[in-house]
């Protein structure tokens, strides 16, 4: 247990969602461990104690997330104390996310019957893993991911509620130049080439294709997935998987469903066939860049008939510049994205309604990751001329 405790410690940190020292992670083994001390713990244990779980997390986020959960709680939730973000991740994983005002057992407990994560005003977010301290790292990234998509996504489609604009400016305006400043810092690519020689290459290729996709934060590590084409079938990420640890997580599927893989295969793996039967590309990448989803979810069509289903449904021809945006489920039934997505990926990529970026490459991952990586820029950038001329 207390490897685990500082693995998903370190990862909070290195992902830039806290900041060294600040966050506290509990597990249950013989007795509860902890990866350090604090004055908070005797409230989890109580948290522990009221609830069926394995492992607790609480951290205050790094800025801008933390300035981003006080001014959501202060602005942007709603009567019941809830904050909900439209974002995909959030209707398949969180659905909302209630605030408490204290620091205490009994609020925290009532709020961790019902979701996975709660935020406690001014102090942090609270999140559990009933298996794993995995799944309240997953859970904190999550709710990190959606509060920034949420914010910046109201701000820019508007009207926001009176003195809510000057607090959510304030905060984008320091978040946009820090945020361009580590993209363009970021400089390193895939090194390994195609056409590959067999899977034992493909899969090296796509293990070092996730972990940039996590270093860059076009992803945290658990959300995405990545594929590869070969004669004998598709090489696709297991579901559930993260793209900074792949390594023995990875599934052949056979074009003719011949194999099982099939159950462990990442959700996704319908769309990307429907790429490949489509097109000659090589290899799939796809992560959940934040301003590729943030982009994704305005639209200046506010009296459209399909308002508030745009994930499902829109009959509109959305371009991000030369990239189509496309509604999609997660899935395979009539709104699935196995069938909206594979149409739109004929070029260097398609974003899926407030769900994330596909991107291909033609032999190997190295035009795929600069082609994940230039869309998001291009996105930040549209973005940056919105809130330019909203001020």
């Amino acid at each position: 247990m207390e490897p685990l405790l500082k693995k998903y410690g370190a990862k909070l940190v290195n992902q830039g969602l806290c900041l060294p020292g600040a966050p506290i992670l509990g597990g249950l083994d013989a007795d509860v461990l902890w990866n350090r001390e604090g004055d908070e713990i005797p409230v989890l244990e109580e948290v522990i104690d009221g609830l069926n779980i394995n492992s607790i997390l609480f951290a205050r986020p790094a800025e801008p997330f933390f300035g981003i959960l006080d001014a959501l709680a202060e602005h942007g939730s709603d009567p019941g104390g809830s904050i909900r973000p439209q974002d995909t991740e959030t209707r398949t994983f969180l659905h909302d996310i209630p605030v408490v005002n204290e620091f205490t057992p009994g609020p925290i407990i009532a709020a961790l019957r019902r979701r996975k994560a709660v935020i406690v005003r001014g102090r942090g977010i609270v999140a559990f893993g009933i298996v794993s301290p995995e799944q309240a790292f997953i859970t904190y990234s999550s709710v990190c991911f959606s509060t920034f998509v949420k914010l910046f996504t109201d701000f820019a489609a508007g009207p926001v509620p009176p003195g809510t604009s000057k607090t959510y400016g304030d905060i984008i305006s320091a978040s946009l130049p820090r945020y361009g400043e580590f993209m363009k810092s970021f400089t390193a690519g895939p090194l390994i080439t195609g056409p590959f020689s067999g899977a034992e290459t493909a899969m090296e290729a796509m293990c070092e294709a996730g972990r940039l996709t996590v270093e860059s934060r076009m992803v945290d590590s658990f959300f995405g997935n990545i594929s590869c084409r070969l004669d004998r079938g598709i090489l696709i990420s297991q579901t559930g998987s993260s793209l900074d640890e792949m390594e023995g997580m990875i599934d052949l599927c056979p074009p003719d469903n011949s194999s099982t893989a099939g159950i462990t295969a990442s959700s996704e793996l319908t769309a990307h066939r429907g790429v490949y039967a489509n097109t000659d590309r090589g290899t799939i990448l796809h992560g959940h860049p934040k301003f590729s989803v943030i982009m994704s979810m305005l639209c200046g069509e506010r009296d459209c008939a399909d308002r508030g289903m745009c994930h499902v449904r829109c009959d509109k021809r959305r371009m991000i510049r030369d990239v189509p945006v496309v509604p999609g489920e997660v899935g395979t039934g009539p709104t699935g994205l196995c069938n909206t997505l594979p149409p739109a990926l004929t070029g260097r990529g398609a974003i899926v309604w407030g769900h994330g970026l596909f991107t291909t490459g033609k032999y190997d991952f190295t035009d795929a990751f600069r082609n994940l990586v230039d869309i998001e820029m291009a996105c930040y950038e549209e973005y940056r001329e919105i809130f330019s001329r909203a001020g």
